[in-house]
């Protein structure tokens, strides 16, 4: 276990402006995420403020941690952060999947939680990419 914290040290140990270019990156696609849900009727948040405690103290130390690794391993290991998430969020009703919404409909309402994870694990190695690519064109010498 000690060799496991220390790796996750070393994972968050970075820039901070790079902490805050995650943050608002996350937060923002959170918040487009629970409009985009709310609005198409698939699925949002109870709270608005639970976009800061999945997205930013959530998402962001696993994004952190999974940085750098193959796109493929960050997929992997995001889908088993996503699942515990997804499962923890309707399990507690803290997430609102509404009835017979769209994705019920094409997959069944048995794989709804499953399907929002698979879809979600996509943000690890996308915003990884993506939130590289911003901070090196604000911060990296060319």
């Amino acid at each position: 276990m000690n060799d496991f914290i220390a790796f996750v040290k070393t994972k968050i140990n970075v820039d901070k402006r790079l902490i805050a270019i995650y943050c608002i990156v996350y937060f923002s696609w959170g918040m487009l995420m629970d409009w985009v849900g709310t609005e198409i009727e698939i699925a949002q948040f109870t709270y608005w403020w639970q976009v800061i405690t999945c997205y930013i103290l959530y998402m962001v130390p696993v994004s952190l941690i999974l940085r750098n690794l193959p796109f493929h391993v960050q997929y992997a290991y995001g889908l088993v952060a996503m699942c515990l998430l997804e499962f923890g969020g309707y399990a507690l009703e803290s997430s609102y999947a509404y009835p017979n919404n769209l994705l019920d409909q094409l997959f069944n309402e048995r794989n709804f939680a499953l399907g929002m994870a698979l879809f979600f694990a996509l943000y690890f190695p996308v915003g990884n990419w993506g939130v590289q690519k911003i901070y090196n064109s604000i911060f990296k010498k060319r």
